[in-house]
């Protein structure tokens, strides 16, 4: 169980950080969202009226959309080690004994191998170390808030389209049959829009990579994985016919001391898992220290 430990926070904790990191970035979403390229205002009767504030974009809105990505990586950090915690008391719950290892009593034959069966995606990830996984997470994060706020339709490409499109002056009715000039006064410039777009997709692509050099390392593994189960089953396989070819029979053993021995066991598996199921449930999340500023931001609001 990865970033689950004896000590971190409890779930609870764990829970309400997670939702003030959803409202925190919910705010920085508001705040990216009221950029705009003009600020407008009409003269009428000597008197000036503003119609539109500016709201010029900062310097700094990269920094912005890092913070956004980092509060929603701590967000799936902290879902993931919750997810991972439930998913283990589950499978507790759930295990029952395997007495596949006592030898039960039968005619004398050879069974046949437990064929391995092939792997999923989610084993490679699983293969992961915690740093890594939360690198992939952050990486991931970083890249998908960058690149909406850049691509088509995104904030960025929408002040782009407005600045390149807006007119010097524009026409207001007042009065009727009377067109007054409204003043438009552009506080960013195409160059400074695309020299943003620049930065900012540069810093996209660099995460990017990243996150599909995991994806690619967790699909060799995958692979690598599936070739030596292959591997594995075609010698039991050849195991199999072998001991075939040399043994006629098996020695079968007493169903009582078969019955004997599962049922202490049993016991012994039992009592074993409840411990394993309250360990468990007294294990807290470990913070990963790249997420441990965006838990101590919040851990005295919670």
């Amino acid at each position: 169980m990865k970033n689950l430990s004896t000590t971190g926070l409890s779930m609870s904790q764990a829970q309400s950080i997670s939702n003030l990191c959803n409202q925190r970035a919910l705010e920085i979403q508001r705040e990216l969202d009221s950029y705009n390229v003009c600020s407008k205002s009409i003269k009428v009767s000597g008197e000036s009226y503003s119609l539109v504030d500016a709201y010029p974009m900062p310097s700094s809105v990269i920094e912005l959309l890092r913070e956004k990505g980092r509060l929603h990586a701590t967000q799936a950090f902290l879902m993931e080690a919750t997810k991972s915690k439930n998913a283990e008391l589950e499978r507790l719950q759930y295990t029952s004994f395997d007495a596949s290892h006592i030898v039960r009593p039968q005619f004398p034959d050879i069974d046949e191998p437990v064929i391995l069966t092939n792997v999923s995606e989610s084993w490679g990830w699983a293969q992961l170390t915690a740093n890594e996984y939360s690198e992939y997470l952050e990486a991931e994060a970083f890249a998908s808030h960058l690149g909406q706020f850049i691509h088509k339709n995104g904030k960025l490409s929408g002040m782009r389209s407005d600045v390149a499109n807006l007119p010097s002056i524009e026409w207001m009715t007042v009065k009727d049959g009377e067109k007054t000039p409204v003043k438009i006064n552009k506080h960013h410039s195409a160059i400074e829009l695309l020299n943003i777009h620049e930065q900012i997709a540069s810093a996209h692509r660099v995460y990017e990579q990243r996150v599909n050099y995991f994806k690619a390392k967790v699909k060799n593994l995958v692979s690598d994985e599936n070739a030596r189960i292959q591997k594995v089953n075609s010698d039991l396989w050849a195991q199999y016919d072998a001991l075939m070819d040399r043994e006629s029979e098996i020695r079968s053993k007493a169903f009582e001391s078969y019955r004997n021995q599962v049922q202490k066991e049993t016991a012994d598996f039992n009592a074993a898992r409840e411990q394993q199921i309250k360990d468990t449930a007294a294990l807290r999340i470990s913070v990963d220290p790249r997420f441990q500023h965006v838990i101590d931001t919040f851990i005295t609001a919670e």
